[in-house]
């Protein structure tokens, strides 16, 4: 079975499937697409409408790359929704803002903790669930500098033989809390997420069970992440590996046709057949390269003498073409 008919559950159409891969899990590879997709299935979230998307860290570091599935507070909210036992609460989250703890670097307002409740019915009744969560326990703080320049490693990227650079801090460094998100412009927004989050998981703890929301897991810490999704990795490999669908990578040949799970053996000859059947199309290789990025890119990883061969083959077609 592909995976394609795998996700079929999901009332995605391979155009819809593209989209996702494109944007919410655009820095998958394809075991990672589809355990994504299997849990969106799972928790019966729409990705498309950003209740649950992808991160994945360490994307150039093989041993350390791992993909975080995250579910939106929208998300939470869904799900709570489903058990018909839900009901937000009236009052807005309280906060607590100690001026003495305020750290332009750390923590620009002082801000302590924030608390959420939500309500679940039960017995008959209505019951109030508090949860807080703490600045210091959740805010982004990482160490970093005022000012950074870049430096060549003296490694080159495989695909473009560019020269690697990494960043090194100029200057003092300090910790800092991580601006890049929300989290220095809505510090009591972030925080509020965090702890209704952790109301609904206190609430509903079967539902909620190693779900995490963004906020909980920021992406300065998201490598130390052992949630449950690790675990589902493992099966999802054994499983591929079982299927010989490990192996495979989805194209899309025919812009207007499913996306197929194409052998790794096979793939430069469906690539070369493509190409010499539109050999004076330059604008149909160039869109069909286009929407393969992520296969291709793929197919580097996995092989990148053979890939190597279909990047030269693609780029000499384009170049002909435009020549004429």
């Amino acid at each position: 079975m592909n995976a394609i008919a795998q996700l079929r559950p999901l009332d995605f159409t391979n155009q819809q499937l593209a989209l996702i891969r494109k944007t919410v899990a655009a820095d998958t590879n394809q075991d990672e697409f589809e355990l994504f997709c299997h849990t969106a299935k799972h928790l019966r979230l729409d990705p498309l409408r950003r209740q649950i998307y992808a991160f994945v860290f360490s994307k150039g570091d093989a041993d350390k790359r791992r993909m975080s599935i995250i579910v939106a507070i929208d998300g939470f909210r869904a799900i709570a929704d489903r058990t018909g036992a839900y009901r937000p609460d009236e009052d807005e989250p309280s906060f607590e803002i100690d001026p003495a703890a305020a750290n332009p670097d750390t923590n620009p307002i002082g801000l302590v903790k924030a608390t959420v409740r939500v309500w679940k019915h039960s017995h008959g009744e209505w019951h109030k669930v508090t949860a807080s969560a703490y600045w210091d326990e959740y805010a982004p703080i990482k160490q970093g500098a005022d000012d950074y320049e870049w430096v060549e490693t003296g490694e080159f990227w495989p695909d473009s033989k560019k020269p690697k650079k990494k960043k090194v801090p100029i200057g003092d460094v300090r910790a800092k809390l991580d601006t890049s998100g929300n989290w220095g412009k809505m510090p009591r927004l972030m925080l509020a997420k965090v702890a209704e989050a952790l109301a609904l998981r206190k609430a509903w703890p079967d539902d909620f069970s190693n779900v995490y929301a963004a906020e909980e897991v920021d992406r300065t810490r998201a490598q130390e992440l052992t949630a449950w999704e690790a675990a589902e990795a493992g099966a999802t490999e054994k499983r591929l590996a079982q299927i010989g669908q490990g192996q495979t990578i989805l194209f899309q040949f025919d812009p207007t046709g499913p996306l197929e799970p194409v052998p790794l053996g096979k793939i430069a000859d469906r690539v070369a057949d493509f190409v010499q059947q539109h050999g004076d199309e330059v604008s149909a290789i160039g869109l069909f390269e286009s929407r393969n990025r992520h296969a291709l890119r793929d197919f580097w990883a996995r092989q990148p003498g053979d890939a190597l061969e279909v990047k030269k083959l693609i780029e000499g077609a384009m170049a002909s073409g435009g020549a004429q």
